[in-house]
């Protein structure tokens, strides 16, 4: 569990990490925006004191001064009316666009909202009025952290899934390595094993003994083919899920407190699905085990096959101390335990044999604290 904790503990870190080099960034830009908004706003108003000089001036008066001043302006979206709203002069505006009315009163009105217009007196009768909007670089400097702050964080998700990818990739050749390694190292024993039950029986040694030896023999067997199987695609084959469950119910059963009582609701009929019947009693008996323990020594486990047309359900319930609803996911995940002892493979690797071995689902169906959970198993008929 203390995997996942970090794991969570990185993530709030990250996503703290990236809120604070957006929010640095966009108070930088917002402080550099209201100090160019400031600039644009003397600009426009040293425009419009040039207009105001070019109208009032005498005819003979030298006004290059002026004229170069507004010639200058290459980047201020610029609307000179007088006071019925009638355009005298615009300039960096969209021409073509501008010869539609609707769009010149919509224009002047967004002007009219982001700023107030600069009155030009010509006279104490006559008056014209200059509105301006923010110049296109100004613009783009007020998206730019919003952009900055989207390709961070796109960054982060790539490199997100790139990393858990990876890791997937490397847990699977764990997965598989270890697998592989267990069911060798079982083999060499369990061949003793055999050889050796085979000289008791010729030396007619005590049948329970010889019969329960064998029994263990046998379940050695049957974890060496699981491991075995681990890594690679295993052959299903149409087989009676009922029959595989009431197997793995019946081992179960003997190695159980009696305080613990384990149900079942299987229908009287054959339910045939595509298995592999030694790693399925596997999922079975891992469900049971984890069942068990959330019992803390005694309650009831049920099992109960739901058929359909074209998928069963197979709801393993227990009245445990049940599953919180933030952890539904978590618990299927490598390493996951809430356990002191143990290693958190259980319910990772009966995902692993239910979804990519038998294109199944599993998951937490029901859950409530203090009562109990049920995990639910679904695949195809």
């Amino acid at each position: 569990m203390n995997i996942y904790k970090q794991k969570q503990h990185w993530k709030l870190v990250l996503f703290a990490a990236v809120v604070l080099i957006g929010l640095a960034s966009l108070v930088y830009t917002n402080q550099l925006v209201k100090k160019m908004a400031r600039e644009e706003r003397k600009k426009a108003e040293l425009l419009a004191e040039a207009l105001r000089q070019i109208l009032s001036a005498p005819v003979e008066a030298d006004l290059s001064f002026y004229a170069g001043v507004i010639e200058d302006n290459e980047t201020v979206p610029v609307i000179v009316v007088d006071g019925q709203d009638n355009i005298l002069m615009m300039r960096n505006l969209d021409s073509v666009k501008m010869d539609n009315p609707r769009y010149v009163a919509r224009k002047i009105q967004q002007m009219k909202d982001k700023s107030d217009p600069i009155v030009i007196s010509l006279s104490a009768s006559e008056k014209q009025y200059f509105y301006y909007s923010q110049s296109v670089i100004l613009t783009q400097l007020a998206y730019y952290p919003y952009i900055q702050l989207g390709i961070i964080l796109l960054f982060i998700l790539v490199a997100y899934f790139a990393i858990n990818t990876s890791m997937k990739s490397e847990q699977n050749q764990v997965w598989v390595g270890l697998s592989k390694e267990t069911a060798h190292q079982l083999g060499t024993p369990i061949s003793s094993l055999m050889a050796w039950l085979e000289m008791m029986k010729i030396r007619k040694g005590d049948l329970e003994m010889l019969t329960e030896l064998e029994k263990d023999v046998n379940r050695l067997e049957k974890i060496t083919e699981r491991f075995s199987k681990i890594g690679s695609k295993p052959v299903l084959a149409k087989d009676n899920v009922v029959a595989v469950i009431q197997t793995a119910v019946d081992y179960l059963k003997t190695r159980t407190s009696n305080k613990i009582r384990i149900a079942l609701t299987l229908p009287s009929d054959e339910v045939t699905v595509p298995l592999n019947a030694a790693l399925f009693e596997w999922v079975i008996e891992n469900l049971c085990k984890n069942a068990i323990d959330a019992l803390n020594g005694q309650g009831v486990i049920e099992i109960a096959i739901t058929d359909f047309t074209q998928v069963i359900y197979i709801d393993i319930s227990d009245s445990g101390k049940g599953i919180p609803k933030s952890m539904f996911t978590t618990i299927f995940k490598p390493g996951f335990t809430t356990k002191k002892k143990g290693w958190g493979l259980g319910l990772s690797l009966a995902k692993r044999i239910v979804e990519e071995y038998h294109d199944g689902k599993i998951f937490v169906h029901q859950s409530e604290l203090n009562k109990g959970s049920v995990i639910r198993i679904v695949l195809k008929k």
